[in-house]
This record gives C-alpha cells, structure tokens and sequence, in this order.
C-alpha cells in the first residue's frame, strides 16, 4: 500500500471541526424535577418551520431555572455546541401553551427507531462522498492515521472481508477515553481496539447502506451519548441519562438505579400513546429492559421481530417503537460479518417502504456507539443529563463524566418528507430521538439531555410536510444487501490479514 503522496489533502465539506468546547452481555440483566423552563431561540418548538410556528415561542423567557451540578465551563461549551444560549429545564415542554399529549406532526403517525451496533461514522461512511468523512490523498486513500507506542504510523485501512476480529475493537469507557486523549484522537491503535480500529469498509461492501446513505439525509455530527459501551448509550436513548452505569457488566451495572422522570415509555403510556419494542430476543435483547423496573409494561408491549413485519405490512405500526436485532447474529457488533446486519436493516427499511402507512411514517437509523473503531472529529462536550454522577470500575477515572459525547456514529432518516440531497451538520445524540417524539406528542423533557438537544426535524423539508406534498411519494429501488454466499465465506475462513501488509508507516 504505497502512498507516496499522501500529505496531498481536500476539504470535501470544509467544514470547521465542532465547538471543543464482550457486548456478549449486552442487557443479560434485563429481566428483573419540575419546571416549565425557558424555550431557547432557535430550539425545540421554536421557528418559522415549526407545524405551530410561534406558539410556544411567545412564552419565552430568558430565565432558565438554574443547571444541574457540574463543570459550568463544559455547560456553556455544550450549549455552544447545540447552538443554544439558556438551557431547558427537565419536565418542560415544547410548547408550554399547549397540553401535554397534543400531536404537533400529525403527518407522521408512526416513528420507528432501528439501533445497529458498534461502528463509527469514519468506519462505515468515511468514503461515502457525503458529509464530513475522510480527507483522501491523490490516490483516493484516506490520510488519517494512529501512532502505535514506538513511533510506527497506522494508517487507515479497507477491510480485507465483511467480518471483524473477535473482542476487538474495544469501546469501553476507559478504552474510549484513551482513544479520545483528551481530543487529539491518537490514542485508537494504542488503547484496547489495537490497529484495526483504523479499518473501514466501502460500498461494495455494503451496497444496500451506502445507497439508502446517498438517497436519504444522513447527519455527520450525531454523537452517541457518552464514550462508552452499548447498555449506557441505549439507556440514554429511552430515558435520556444513563443513571450512573458507564459499562455493560461490573460494578457500573446499576440496573437498581432509576432515572429520575422514567422513560420515554413512561411519558407515551401516561399520553395514551402506543408504543411497542419488537425484539428478536426477550428479555435479554429488548432495549425497553435496560430499566427493568417497567417489567410489566414492557412485557405487555413487548414484541417479535415477526410482529414487526406483519404490523407494517398490515398498516398497524405503533406511535413509536424499537426494533432490536438478534445481538448475536444481526446487530453488526464484533465478531459479527457486517453484511448479516445489513440485511436485516434492508429488511425494516423495506417493509416500511411497502407499508400501506409509509406516508405518515419516519424511519430513523443510526448505531448505539462507535465500537471502537476510529473517527476523526473530536466529541464536543455535553451537557450532564442530571443529579446521578457516573460510577466507573475499580481503578478507573471519571473523566469528564456525562460532559462529553462519545464518537460519532452513522445515522440516516427514512421518510416521505425527507430532505433530498442533504446532510445535517446540527449535533446531536441519542436524546434527539426523545426530542423528537417529545416535540411531536409536546411531552415533558427526561432530562437536561433531551430538553436541550436537537431534535432531527433539521432532517424533514417541514414546507412539504406542512402541504402534504411528500419528497419521497414512495421508497426508492436499492440494491440488495451485500449478504451472498461470497461475502459470509469470511464466516468460516476468518476475517482476514488485520492491519494488511503495507499499512503500516516507520
């Protein structure tokens, strides 16, 4: 791998960087405040493109109410980087003016939410060709690159196959804090992910997610909400903090530990809105679980993956709902081939392309963090969720706590009203998704989090939503997924030669 020109960069975007202002476990323990704060300008239910423009807006104040304890510089950072200037308080609405429960988007009748696992924005959609992906050499080949300890340089590889190491790499909450390094991003190979979390694939790897990432808004700043693994990152996306947990399994394991206002399930029950989590396995694969607490709701509404494709395919979908992948097998997590994923991400993306309801249907995919593997944008801080401070293993630092985002993870919004041609450059987390259902049914913010983050509107064209006059009247043809024989023969013969010859500089 010869690059004998690689100090030879473009700007695709020239987009300044952000204000810096064995997943094997993975939910296995599933079984088991209030002020109408200030509306910022420019924020949530702010906005000529808002469905009630102005209605809440009128209410706004300057005042916010006071922040939670935590490093106030971060704060102000976080804020920055949202593009605000005050802060929601939690149990706030949208629209103070309006009743708690009122629909705002009565265009879109159903959200459904599909969280794959564990890749970062560099490692799936670096060569996409949209947004804020790699700088390339005259070559066409990526320029990033990781030192190891002895001075040797890393440089950013294609995968040789669609499968991935086994235990590596690592997402951890201190590998994740290694790899950050305090926002240098050098520290991938050297932490506990070693030389292939500079690895990618490209679209002949993946046909299908590469096309739907070319035909349907994708943002290049979405966050996951802390560095760390996957249970705290789903746990921040239905309850909008992750109640001091930090890693899947030990002594951060604090299932005990509730959020203060629930969750999102809580908030659409108490509003009569349904909602269902379909899931390959259950209870130790329904992300309604990470707060076992709702047992008997979540058993209620729990639901198949079959289920899933009879109600989209009958028009039944429900206001909101989680499809959760077998882990094992589907999610796209190490060790898994990455193509076995794909399918079942072209197999939701189809049914509710198909689905008598897809005119009133959004569609939102994304990942839960980034794995391990590299992405060259720096997190920007965020803004701690609430009261719980994070608990982290024996030995280990608190770091920044909750005040950081972790890395930056592929999303993309499927939707008759979706944007044509765009890229969202806005940050967000997983407590965007809350917002969105928050400023669609005008419920109470969880948390600092929620109150304050964007809300993935930036992603409809609302003109067009507001006229009923849809971008996408119906899904687009895409490419099959690349699962083949030929790609799943990784399965059996491994995943390949992890850094290749040639990668590797000094």
């Amino acid at each position: 791998m010869k690059r004998p020109c690689r100090t030879v960069h473009f700007d695709r975007l020239k987009l300044p960087p952000p204000a810096q202002v064995s997943r094997r476990q993975f939910l296995s323990r599933g079984a088991g405040a209030l002020a109408a704060g200030a509306m910022v300008a420019g924020g949530i239910g702010c906005g000529e493109s808002s469905p009630v423009a102005g209605a809440s807006c009128s209410q706004a104040s300057a005042a916010s109410g006071g922040t939670p304890p935590a490093d106030g510089t971060l704060q102000q950072q976080a804020l920055a980087a949202l593009g605000r200037t005050t802060m929601r308080q939690p149990g706030s609405r949208p629209y103070p003016n309006l009743a708690a429960g009122t629909d705002t988007m009565p265009q879109i009748q159903h959200i459904v939410m599909l969280m794959m696992e564990n890749h970062s924005f560099d490692n799936l959609f670096g060569m996409l060709g949209r947004g804020d992906g790699f700088t390339l050499d005259c070559n066409g080949l990526p320029t990033a690159s990781n030192p190891y300890g002895d001075g040797r340089i890393q440089m950013a590889f294609e995968m040789p196959t669609t499968c991935q190491l086994s235990g590596k790499p690592s997402q951890e909450w201190a590998g994740s804090h290694q790899q950050y390094a305090d926002g240098a991003l050098d520290g991938f190979v050297q932490s506990a992910s070693g030389p292939v979390a500079m690895g990618y694939w490209i679209g002949k790897s993946l046909p299908f997610t590469y096309a739907l990432a070319s035909t349907f808004p994708i943002g290049d700043r979405f966050f996951c909400s802390l560095l760390g693994q996957t249970d705290p990152n789903r746990r921040f996306l239905i309850a909008g903090t992750a109640a001091g947990m930090t890693d899947d399994s030990g002594v951060s394991d604090l299932s005990y530990l509730l959020p203060g206002n629930g969750t999102i399930f809580d908030s659409l029950g108490a509003y009569g809105i349904t909602w269902r989590d379909y899931c390959a396995n259950f209870p130790l694969g329904a992300t309604a679980e990470l707060y076992p607490y709702d047992d008997l709701a979540n058993l209620v509404n729990k639901m198949t993956l079959d289920d899933f494709f009879s109600d989209a395919a009958a028009g039944t979908l429900p206001g909101f709902c989680i499809v959760d992948p077998n882990f094992s097998t589907q999610s796209q997590e190490n060790p898994q081939d990455i193509v076995v994923g794909e399918q079942l991400l072209a197999q939701v993306v189809n049914a509710v392309g198909a689905s008598p309801a897809w005119g009133n249907t959004l569609l939102f995919i994304n990942y839960d963090e980034h794995g391990g593997y590299y992405d060259h944008v720096p997190p920007p801080a965020a803004l701690a969720p609430d009261l719980i401070p994070p608990l982290v293993q024996p030995g280990q630092e608190l770091y920044e706590g909750y005040q950081r985002y972790g890395f930056r993870v592929p999303s993309v919004l499927v939707s008759p009203y979706a944007k044509r041609n765009y890229v969202s450059h806005l940050v967000y987390d997983h407590t965007s998704v809350l917002a969105l259902i928050e400023r669609k049914w005008n419920l109470p913010a969880l948390t600092y989090r929620d109150a304050n983050a964007n809300d993935l509107t930036d992603f409809l064209d609302l003109e067009a939503m507001t006229a009923g006059e849809p971008t996408f009247p119906s899904l687009p043809s895409f490419p099959a997924s690349g699962d083949n024989a030929d790609t799943e023969a990784c399965l059996s013969s491994g995943a390949g030669v992890i850094p290749p010859l040639g990668s590797i500089i000094g």
